[in-house]
């Protein structure tokens, strides 16, 4: 999707296109959250959104969407799993073990899952369905939400109010983080094996 459909989307519909996408895309409709957080940076830093209007949008559609997921996973987890685990390898030991490291380390993957594409999306669900309690998941949702829509936006306002970046190149730049990030990764894990 071009950065002209997304203003003229915007244009359109207002800013609520900015909650959707981003809705949709913590609730499991692939998207490049991050590119399109970075986007929104750029087009407020060249005066063509307003700063206020596009963080309440962008951080309502992530946290609604964390609680929908949430939701989904909690009311329809556990029977989906339980009838069609076993056609894609989640036995029961298997879901159990997953589920007890799961609330081990629940608090850090809500916050920090925001920052690890795939684990954003299927956290919430995995949250739902292992029952974790809701005040917590809450209370991480809105955190780790923040931490991670506030900062992103800034520093594609920041980027585009000191240099001359052409919203067209942004989804490029999310590209080759990807890439990099895919690498750094890659790297980590093939010296820890050597060790």
């Amino acid at each position: 999707m071009s950065t002209e459909t997304i203003i003229e989307f915007i244009s359109s519909y207002g800013y609520w296109i900015i909650f959707l996408f981003l809705f949709f895309g913590i609730v499991g409709i692939p998207a490049p959250e991050e590119s399109l957080l970075f986007l929104i940076g750029v087009l407020i830093g060249n005066h063509k959104l307003s700063f206020a209007e596009s963080a309440v949008c962008a951080e309502a559609g992530v946290l609604l969407g964390m609680l929908s997921a949430y939701w989904i996973g909690k009311k329809a987890g556990t029977p989906f799993l339980k009838k069609y685990g076993r056609y894609i390898g989640i036995t029961e030991k298997r879901w159990n073990t997953a589920k007890k490291k799961y609330l081990e380390n629940h608090r850090f993957m809500i916050f920090a899952g925001f920052y690890m594409p795939g684990i954003r999306q299927i956290s919430p669900y995995f949250a739902g369905i292992s029952k974790v309690p809701f005040h917590q998941y809450l209370l991480y949702s809105a955190a780790g939400s923040l931490s991670w829509v506030l900062p992103i936006i800034a520093a594609g306002y920041f980027a585009g109010s000191l240099f001359d970046i052409n919203p067209e190149y942004v989804p490029y730049l999310g590209i080759v983080l990807l890439v990099l990030f895919v690498i750094y990764m890659f790297f980590k894990n093939a010296k820890s094996k050597f060790k």
